[in-house]
């Protein structure tokens, strides 16, 4: 027991220890082999930027002990000559599951949900598994790593790919015939994350990218909780988090705002991600740049859409030929700012993919020396190994490969892959490159023969005078066959030459066999080498240009702020002014200027608004557009995370809500339990990061629900507490009792356990976090303001609160705001007594009263939603569109800044080319804070050059396919609408 637990040990530390040298030898004499292999006449690639000509280095024990132009050649040498051919360190890729197996899924019945952790001894989620050590799981796979080392790779950073903490990695020398143990490196070479769950358990939460987040922030403070000694039991996934916390961290993620987020999570812990990226960093390459993050990039480009047939074409959208377009040139774009990245061969289906997608990257631009840092120095500093693995020096391991040339030139061979000192064959090393211009001779003929292509694969073109001749070439074993038809085109006959070649020989003599079996020589004297004329290759095309988002209606560059006077509007002030004619608004530095008349532009730009109308934006105070995710269902209460994580930039929505006027909205969280997600209040700047959207004066706010929605009326398999309206009540009543012993042992003890639910339900009971509460009928309306005044709040917005005018004396005695929908009843039980004059009696009582949309459809007409309430309730014109202004800022606590327009306040303004509240008014300019994110007439000008560019890229996708490249079939997306109850984002 004592030997297997020194192995382990020995293992772990990556002790490079063989086991001859402390194992009994019972069967008989053994020798060591203690040579040399010297290797001569190379031309060796030391590292990215250095390469010494002519060179040579010495190997022993695995090892390089010397390198250079010339070395001391010790007596015991077994020489090796590489005359014509180069040297590289083998590649390292670490990114990578080889050699462990995924586990599988739990077998039984998946639908019923789990709520409490399935282990005992650790963490309270089972999805959080730092204690997971790969080396533990190690299947090493001869055949497998045969595929690598064709691809020139030699070592494999490896690990367990399950759970958001999936514990640690083994970097893997993939060293063929030595033990298990000679092979490791490291056994704890980092430690792995993502934002997926294990398979190994069904515990619900999280559900949601945004869960995932809070979950590794609640466990990163747990850990340091714990590390310090306050924790009455013992946790040994916390213990495993604290154990690896000084390892490489490495990310992985699916896509560009993902990564984003992850190095979010990092900037807030002072983590170093190494980020497994997307390929689409180009995208954003100043937020990659901003990041200092090392990114991990896969080569897996996008295979070209079928387009033949132009219906289905039409389906394919402008990102997704964007990004076929683009991605190949992603590598260069890193490299050309300066972010760091490696290369890896991960989530390549076909091996033979790796080096084709990796040429087809150094052909749209990526330089060759950043290729090979990519692939050799960068990854072996990121992963703590810089003078070990990627180089080739004294001490390194030997580590590398044998070509015939460039390892990035197409023609290029890879001969051998030594690991470790351990020789890998791919290609016969003696094979001759036969490339080169020849005067060949034979049956009294006179041949120009030119060959080319890879040295284990040669193609020939043969001409007599100006004829071509028909010809076929093979090599093998240092053997040409080269077959000639005859320069009589009417005679179907062939020639067969037969020679052995010699390396480095001028000529090359051997048979001619005829076709009718004679035998002559033939004599083929080179005569110069081929000239490199590299034609463009099929693949490579324009790449058209990246916009902010990178998709339909994007800008060419981000918007700037402009100065705007906009001269004779009809002008809606939402103040004690009313609706002013014929008068001037001045924008200066994002903001309103001023409002008059005859006022000097200076050197803003002048607009005429002569006949039109200018308002303040339109504010949605409940939506669920631009988010990667709505609902965290795995809890009951899930006041721990934030709308904000998960704000989605590139949503279209944006765009086609700007469109219709809106500028803010608040992104709610959705209902799945009764207390959700903190909410986001953005501002809509098309083209912005998500962080740039982010409503930086804006108070904190969170959702709560109430109904159907929450206790899952409609969910076959639900088991989670509450389950009826009564059980809602209980868990309010249960989390704020919490909340509150919470902030008492906060005051208490300076040890405290920091918890990120509790301190937000604390929020809320001191007036720090408002509540926007999802209600429908009036006897839940009730019972939460009397739940809110009985621990001393107050509910600042019912949401939809479509029964509101039943108690609408008793939301104004509570203080409470009323948001609601103008004309929405019957689309569920709960819902049946709504009315569409809820609005105007909910206005009449004195409730601040706001329409909001719950719909990316509703929310780009909110002008119209306004209307209704003219029609249902009498609401005067400058009122209803307060409902949709000015109101919902009171309600969000933003009014000091938008929602109407008087000066000082941001510039978030519209001018429509006629009425606000009527259906035949366009919003034909929208500014934020400034900024013209939607003009009608750019609007006309993209769709233009929108089609000129999905023809373009139509047209290269058809030479692409025509080209031979790999295509796949266009599937109609369908656009998915959210709201409150959606689960999961598609």
């Amino acid at each position: 027991m004592k030997l297997k637990m020194l192995l382990f040990a020995l293992l772990l530390t990556g002790l490079n220890l063989h086991s001859q040298d402390y194992f009994p030898q019972n069967d008989g004499v053994k020798s060591k082999n203690s040579n040399y292999t010297v290797f001569e006449n190379a031309r060796i690639h030391v590292d990215p930027n250095t390469i010494i000509e002519n060179g040579m280095f010495a190997v022993k024990d695995g090892k390089i002990t010397a390198v250079g132009k010339t070395i001391n050649i010790p007596s015991n040498s077994v020489r090796i000559d590489l005359a014509g051919k180069e040297v590289y360190p083998s590649f390292i890729d670490i990114y990578s599951e080889f050699g462990i197996a995924k586990p599988s899924r739990l077998s039984g019945n998946s639908n019923q949900a789990q709520y409490e952790a399935s282990r005992e001894g650790y963490y309270w989620n089972d999805h959080i598994r730092p204690e997971t050590n790969a080396v533990e799981h190690l299947n090493f796979n001869m055949d497998e790593a045969a595929k690598l080392h064709k691809n020139g790779f030699g070592v494999v950073n490896t690990h367990m790919a399950d759970g958001i903490i999936r514990g640690t990695g083994v970097l893997l020398a993939l060293t063929p015939e030595v033990t298990a143990g000679d092979r490791i490196l490291a056994g704890r070479s980092a430690q792995y994350l993502s934002f997926e769950k294990s398979v190994q358990s069904r515990q619900s939460y999280p559900t949601s990218i945004m869960g995932a987040m809070a979950l590794l922030r609640q466990s990163y403070l747990d850990a340091d909780w714990y590390s310090k000694g306050n924790s009455q039991n013992k946790d040994l996934a916390l213990e495993a988090l604290n154990r690896n916390k000084n390892l490489v961290q490495i990310f992985k993620t699916t896509n560009l705002l993902d990564a984003l987020r992850a190095d979010k999570i990092a900037n807030e812990f002072g983590v170093n991600y190494v980020i497994l990226g997307s390929g689409h960093e180009y995208e954003r390459i100043e937020e990659v740049k901003k990041s200092n993050a090392t990114f991990i990039i896969p080569l897996n480009f996008p295979d070209v859409y079928d387009v033949q047939d132009p219906f289905m074409a039409s389906y394919v959208n402008l990102q997704d030929m964007k990004r076929w377009n683009q991605a190949p040139a992603n590598l260069k774009m890193l490299a050309e700012n300066n972010v760091p990245f490696v290369i890896t061969a991960y989530n390549l289906k076909d091996e033979k993919k790796f080096r084709e997608n990796l040429l087809l990257a150094i052909e749209f631009g990526l330089d060759k020396k950043a290729a090979l840092a990519a692939l050799t120095t960068v990854p072996a500093k990121t992963i703590g190994q810089e003078n070990k693995l990627g180089v080739l020096k004294e001490g390194a391991w030997a580590n590398f490969l044998v070509t015939s040339g460039d390892v990035f030139d197409k023609e290029s061979v890879i001969y051998e892959n030594w690991v470790q000192g351990k020789r890998s064959i791919l290609e016969n090393l003696n094979t001759v490159d036969l490339a080169g211009n020849y005067d060949l001779k034979v049956s009294g003929n006179t041949y120009s023969l030119k060959i080319t292509g890879k040295p284990t694969a040669p193609k020939t073109e043969v001409k007599q005078g100006d004829k071509k001749i028909e010809s076929k070439i093979t090599y093998s074993d240092g053997w040409m066959n080269l077959l000639l038809t005859s320069p009589d085109s009417t005679k179907k006959e062939f020639t067969r030459l037969v020679a052995r070649v010699q390396p480095k020989a001028k000529s090359i003599t051997g048979k001619a066999i005829q076709h009718n079996g004679q035998e002559t020589t033939f004599t083929a004297v080179r005569t110069s080498d081929v000239e490199d004329k590299k034609q463009p290759s099929k693949n490579v095309r324009d790449v058209v240009k990246v916009t902010f988002p990178n998709m339909a209606y994007g800008f060419d560059a981000q918007p700037k702020q402009e100065n705007i006077l906009f001269k004779n509007a009809t002008v809606w002030t939402n103040t004690n002014e009313g609706i002013l004619e014929n008068t001037d608004v001045l924008i200066a530095n994002g903001k309103i200027s001023w409002v008059g008349k005859g006022l000097n532009a200076g050197n803003a730009r002048v607009i005429d608004a002569t006949g039109k109308h200018l308002t303040s934006g339109i504010i949605d105070e409940h939506t669920h557009i631009a988010a990667s995710a709505i609902n965290e269902a795995g809890h009951n209460s899930t006041a721990e995370v934030a709308m904000e994580d998960v704000v989605d930039p590139t949503d279209i929505n944006i765009y086609r809500n700007l469109a219709g006027g809106v500028t803010a909205v608040q992104l709610l969280h959705g209902s799945a339990n009764p207390i959700g997600g903190r909410s986001a209040i953005l501002k809509l700047k098309w083209g912005a990061p998500a962080e740039g959207m982010i409503f930086k004066e804006a108070p904190k706010f969170i959702k709560f629900a109430l109904g159907e929605n929450v206790k899952q009326s409609n969910r076959s398999n639900a088991n989670r507490f509450p389950q009826s309206r009564m059980g809602v009540e209980q868990v309010f009543l249960d989390y704020f009792s919490r909340a509150r012993n919470y902030e008492q042992e906060k005051k208490n003890n300076k040890n405290f356990r920091r918890d990120l639910e509790m301190e937000t339900l604390v929020e809320i009971l001191n007036g720090e976090r408002y509540v926007t509460s999802h209600s429908y009928v009036q006897s839940e309306i009730n019972m939460l303001m009397k739940v809110a005044e009985q621990f001393d709040f107050r509910i600042n917005t019912f949401t939809h609160i479509l029964e509101g005018y039943k108690v609408a004396d008793k939301m104004k005695e509570h203080g409470v705001g009323a948001s609601t929908f103008s004309d929405w009843w019957a689309y569920k039980y709960e819902v049946n007594d709504a009315i569409p004059y809820n609005a105007a009696i909910l206005h009449e009582a004195g409730v601040t009263v706001a329409i909001n949309s719950d719909d990316s459809e509703m929310s780009r007409r909110l002008n119209q939603e306004a209307a209704k309430s003219m029609k249902y309730g009498g609401i005067t014109e400058e009122e209803a569109w307060k409902f949709v202004t000015l109101n919902p800022a009171k309600l969000m606590h933003i009014d000091q800044y938008v929602g109407s327009v008087e000066a000082g306040k941001h510039a978030d303004v519209v001018l429509w080319s006629g009425h606000p509240l009527s259906v035949y008014s366009n919003a034909e300019k929208t500014l934020v804070e400034g900024v013209v994110y939607f003009d009608l007439d750019r609007d006309e000008k993209l769709r233009e050059e929108m089609a000129k560019q999905k023809n373009l890229l139509t047209t290269q996708m058809l030479e692409a396919k025509n080209g031979g490249a790999p295509s796949k079939p266009v599937s109609p997306k369908e656009e998915q609408h959210i709201h409150c109850n959606t689960l999961e984002i598609h």
